[in-house]
Order: C-alpha cells, then sequence, then structure tokens
C-alpha cells in the first residue's frame, strides 16, 4: 500500500533524490521547501522539476518555522510519515551566523514534531549528521558513543534536534528514527561542498585549496546509498532509534584531491592553508546497526561515486553553457 510522506528540504540535494526514489516506488510525496538563496534557488527548482512532471508529487514552498503553514498542511492532507530533511547546512557557515542555525534547526524540528503530535503523524525521521561526533581519536564512530562535545553550532543543533526527538517520543510514543549522515556526495551536491568545489576549480584550471597537512579523513557516503538508507529506516520506524549511514570507508583528504583531479584528467595543483575553525580530523562511520536493523548496505565505492559524480557534472555544465549561450 502507498504512503503520503511529507518530505521537508525536498528541493535539495538528498531531498530531490529522495523524492524522486519515493515517487518512483508508488509513494505520494509532499515536497515542502524554502528556496533559500543560501545558494542559487535555481539549483534547486532544477532538482525538483523531474518530479514534477509525474503523479503523486506536490510542491509546496514554506518555511518549517511557519507553524500556522504546517498545520494548515496536515489539517488539509492524509500525511503518513514525515522525512525532515530541511536545515541550515554547513559547519563554517554556523559558525559566523550561530542564531540562524538555531531558529531553523531547532525551532523548525520542534514545529514539525508539533504538527506530527497534533495530527497523528506517528512515523517521523529526522537527518542529522555525523558532525555531532565533534573531534574524536577513536574509530569507527558508533550510535552508543558520547556526542556531548560539538565543535560547532551546525552540530550542536544536530544534536539538539535529536534531544527533541526523543523527548517527543518519550513523551508522546512517537517513533522516531534518527539518520546520522556521513559527508553525502553526488550528483545535485551543493556548490560550495568539497567535492563539488574541487571539480569546478580544477575545470577552471585554478588549484585546490587543501587545509591542513592533507591527513584529515572523511567517509564520503553516495547519495543513492544514502536515499536507501533512509527509505529502509522509514519502512522499519519503530520506537526511538538513531542509524549511522556511512560507506564505513575514511578516505585522506589529500588522497581524494588526487583522485578528483585523476577524474578530470588533469595536472594536480593544490593550494595548502591553515585548519580551519569546526572542522574535525576525521570522520569513520562503524553501520554495523543500520546493517543489522535496517539491512543497509552501502555499495558505491569513492572511486566509481566520483566517476559518476563527474559524469553529472560534465553533463550540467555542457547543458548550462548552451542555455546560458542559446546553443
Amino acid at each position: 500500500m502507498s504512503s503520503s510522506i511529507l518530505v521537508t528540504g525536498g528541493a535539495g540535494f538528498i531531498g530531490s533524490h529522495l523524492c524522486q526514489k519515493l515517487l518512483d516506488r508508488g509513494d505520494g510525496v509532499i515536497c515542502l521547501d524554502s528556496f533559500t538563496d543560501d545558494y542559487d534557488p535555481a539549483i534547486k527548482h532544477r532538482n525538483i522539476e523531474p518530479c514534477l512532471q509525474g503523479d503523486g508529487f506536490e510542491l509546496i514552498v514554506g518555511d518549517i518555522r511557519d507553524q500556522k503553514l504546517l498545520a494548515q498542511i496536515a489539517r488539509t492532507r492524509n500525511i503518513d510519515a514525515v522525512i525532515h530533511l530541511a536545515a541550515k547546512a554547513g559547519v563554517r557557515q554556523s559558525i559566523r551566523q550561530p542564531s540562524i542555525y538555531a531558529d531553523v534547526n531547532l525551532n523548525g524540528t520542534a514545529n514539525l514534531l508539533e504538527m506530527a503530535r497534533d495530527n497523528s503523524i506517528d512515523h517521523f525521521i529526522f537527518a542529522s549528521s555525523s558532525s555531532v561526533y565533534g573531534e574524536r581519536t577513536e574509530t569507527p564512530f558508533r550510535e552508543s558513543d558520547p556526542v556531548d562535545h560539538p565543535v560547532s553550532p551546525y552540530a550542536a543543533t544536530k544534536k539538539a534536534g535529536e534531544l527533541l526527538c526523543h523527548s517527543f517520543h518519550h513523551l508522546h510514543d512517537m517513533s522516531i528514527s534518527c539518520l546520522r549522515f556521513f559527508t553525502v556526495y553526488g550528483p545535485r551536491q551543493r556548490p560550495e561542498m568539497a567535492i563539488h568545489l574541487f571539480t569546478s576549480l580544477i575545470d577552471q584550471g585554478k588549484p585546490v585549496p587543501m587545509y591542513g597537512d592533507g591527513s584529515a579523513e572523511r567517509d564520503f557516503t553516495y547519495v543513492d546509498d544514502i536515499v536507501d538508507g533512509v527509505v529502509a529506516a522509514l519502512a522499519r520506524c519503530n520506537g526511538y532509534n538513531i542509524f549511522n549511514l556511512g560507506n564505513h570507508q575514511s578516505i585522506r583528504l589529500d588522497h581524494l584531491i588526487e583522485e578528483i583531479f585523476r577524474c578530470c584528467d588533469k595536472p594536480i595543483s593544490i593550494d595548502t592553508l591553515p585548519m580551519q575553525a569546526g572542522d574535525v580530523s576525521r570522520t569513520f562511520a562503524c553501520i554495523e546497526k543500520a546493517r543489522r536493523e535496517l539491512g543497509f548496505n552501502p555499495g558505491v565505492s569513492i572511486r566509481e561515486g566520483l566517476a559518476r559524480f563527474y559524469a553529472w557534472y560534465s553533463t550540467q555544465e555542457k547543458t548550462e553553457h548552451q542555455l546560458s549561450t542559446g546553443g
């Protein structure tokens, strides 16, 4: 039986892939997105355009901080589940604008939880982040590890969001799963994110900025694997749970940059810079719990994922150039 699912942030990078996946399997999708100007809103409109062509999809432009809008959406539609992806994203920007991150990521999440409670929507998925683990030396990161020392306001809002979710589960018996995403990449990735930014700079013949000595490690996870994990978590949303969704493989920053240069078939040019505040030295997901309870099994290696991203990037850039020149 198909479901009607509210996806917040559904026009974004991960959200647009998720909306398409849900539509393809026959679900009704209500996409709520504010199309903010954190980056060009035209990118989000392009992301979601394929979904607009099919049946069972509704796009609502609005803000998760708008309680009246949320109440109206829930009152006039039969919603079976909420997948909450909308957030102010990015560690470095959160250091510059902590209050807006708290407003969107905390108040917005509280509003959605209230909406779900008030309308008996019992399945709620919250997109958390590997950033909640802070600076750690022991790997891999496990859901049972203490996460009481976030090193950026963004990470703090994600940890606080998990706590809000737990309180609503405890008080109102809502089934909620918090998913800690580990450095998601792939087609439609935001332009300021590392892999997209590095690829664009290399394509322009510019050096790639490398913060620190290149030894920092990240568990990069391809977007299709993340979406599969979200869908699996929705199907098994029962009680309160936290799951890591990662690739269970880390790659050094300098090695990642070398792989991207290889994909672009360009000579390596790097601009070494000091480490930035809020960055952590490594992320590395333990996914035993997600494998056991969700059947989560990421299958895209970093080399294959980078090749897929570059193929999309090359096609996308060519299309944009043709549109801008009328060719």
